[in-house]
């Protein structure tokens, strides 16, 4: 299997579902590296696709192409870290491309959008999958559908739009030949 496509929940592509290499993570960042490190190991695809919801922070709508990942909980500056740095790792952000956003993940619901550590969009997933395809030399593309503004609204508006881009990864997959 050349492509992989990973998604967190079967809500935000039900229909995706139906198709051999589509796959589903669950939700955060552990959940998501531990089953990208499994299907990567188990298929050794070419790419792994990432679809999913995010909260907008500098956008607000559509589809986006995220090229740069950073962890936004990890915080360790008292041990002299910078904001969404991993301790010992010389990087806070992850690039894998100069062409797209700064995607900011972590293991929580953003409804602040002043975050501590600069991004356009926020997800619970995608810095997992990106260091877990860099980590084993596999291309990653993520897309991400912007379901809310990062804001005291966001729950609702999830809620309301989680399903909303759908049709935009089918088109995604659809010109890349894999739907």
């Amino acid at each position: 299997m050349n492509d992989l496509v990973l998604i967190a929940i079967r809500e935000e592509a039900p229909d995706l579902a139906a198709l051999a290499h589509v796959f589903f993570t669950g939700v955060g960042k552990v959940n998501a590296a531990l089953t990208a490190a499994r299907l990567i190991e188990k298929h050794r695809p070419k790419r792994v696709w990432n679809f999913g919801t995010a909260g907008g922070i500098t956008v607000g709508s559509g589809l986006h192409l995220c090229t740069r990942f950073v962890q936004r909980d990890m915080d360790v500056g008292p041990l002299g870290f910078k904001p969404g740095q991993t301790p010992y790792e010389d990087h806070v952000v992850l690039h894998l491309g100069d062409h797209g956003l700064v995607c900011s993940s972590g293991d929580s619901f953003v409804t602040d959008p002043n975050l501590v550590v600069p991004a356009d969009l926020v997800d619970m997933e995608a810095y997992a999958l990106a260091k877990a395809c860099s980590a084993t030399g596999t291309e990653f593309i993520c897309h991400k559908f912007i379901s809310d503004r990062a804001d005291g609204g966001s729950s609702s508006d999830w809620s309301q739009n989680v399903r909303m881009g759908e049709s935009a990864y089918v088109g995604v997959l659809r010109e890349n030949g894999l739907a």
